[in-house]
């Protein structure tokens, strides 16, 4: 039996711009505009989509570095969204995050001991001797040596400063990890010895992963379910083995084609979208996805947004094509009970 860990409800976060020559008259940025997920103990759950669709956004609102302008985020059962400094610094042992770029989230001006034994002075008052046993442990996990405690950012590759952010993040032995795109600038062969280790760390500590990235590779590799984002919104999740067998969305397709395929595999053809990604500023009316669309229908993909609907075990879909099938299908079996 699974255990919830994270739910989800309506997530909403939108920037208010105030007036001047970039913003003209000012505006709301729907960066993420109203999603619902939820992620279970010991899972990882791949968020994808295209620069700007709201991946990160929804990361740092999950930790509270941003406060969401509505819905709700329940951790272990509670909402965490009313929840005061002290008691936010408590839940912050148990969610962690792991930023895209390792050089930028470490201090160039401290050493890795300091770095990774920060979050050790702040939350357990550890000094001394105890403090740099604990921080070599904490290296000896993620593969790293002693030696590397005394040296500073700048001294270490890309692949070196990302361990150390994973040894951060454990070091008050979390439940969840954010990752935000941690493989992304690394080079090929360190982002496999990178995923590696995460799949070893998870199931070493019994973590769980809201795994954020564009790229579909990496995502087959770690994830047991995905949520595709576009614009702001959730517009298919399903499982990994489903998404890459049989997409339903013409986002999701459009995304798959263009993921390079083994030689085992058959090549899919090719979906070239129209335009470019649409402003948050300036959201499309209906389904945000109709201008791009080769499947749009007429003008009900222009007037109606989609509602996110269940289409089969653990798959949703929020398109109006599956959402006329998913209408005949009911009416076929009520139809079949009279």
């Amino acid at each position: 039996m699974t255990t919830r860990l994270l739910e989800v409800e309506n997530l909403q976060h939108h920037f208010r711009l105030a007036a001047g020559w970039l913003a003209g008259s000012g505006g709301v940025v729907r960066a993420v505009d109203g999603i619902s997920f939820h992620l279970d103990v010991g899972e990882c759950l791949g968020l994808v989509g295209e620069s700007g669709s709201g991946k990160s956004t929804v990361g740092r609102a999950l930790l509270r570095l941003i406060q969401p302008t509505g819905g709700d985020i329940r951790f272990e059962g509670r909402s965490i969204l009313g929840l005061g400094e002290v008691e936010l610094r408590l839940l912050r042992r148990k969610m962690q995050m792991i930023f895209q770029d390792p050089q930028s989230s470490l201090n160039p001006r401290k050493t890795i001991l300091r770095s990774v034994a920060e979050p050790l002075i702040v939350h357990e008052g550890m000094s001394g001797r105890a403090l740099r046993v604990a921080v070599e442990e904490l290296l000896g996990t993620v593969g790293l040596s002693r030696q590397h405690m005394y040296r500073y950012p700048h001294e270490l590759s890309g692949g070196q400063r990302q361990r150390v952010g994973l040894a951060r993040a454990l070091a008050l032995r979390p439940r969840l990890l954010v990752l935000d795109e941690p493989t992304s600038a690394l080079d090929v062969s360190v982002q496999a010895q990178t995923l590696n280790l995460l799949e070893q760390l998870q199931a070493d500590f019994g973590l769980t992963y809201l795994f954020i990235s564009h790229n579909l590779a990496v995502i087959r590799h770690i994830c047991n379910r995905v949520a595709v984002m576009y614009l702001g919104r959730i517009v298919e999740t399903t499982s990994v083995e489903t998404l890459f067998e049989a997409p339903r969305h013409p986002y999701t397709e459009a995304l798959l084609s263009a993921v390079p395929a083994l030689e085992a595999e058959a090549a899919r053809e090719e979906i070239i979208l129209e335009g470019d990604v649409p402003s948050p500023l300036r959201v499309p009316s209906g389904c945000r996805f109709h201008p791009r669309c080769p499947k749009r229908i007429g003008d009900v993909c222009v007037r109606t947004d989609p509602p996110l609907l269940r289409i089969g075990d653990e798959h949703s879909v929020a398109c109006h094509l599956h959402g006329a099938e998913t209408a005949a299908r009911t009416s076929n079996v009520f139809s079949g009970l009279t």
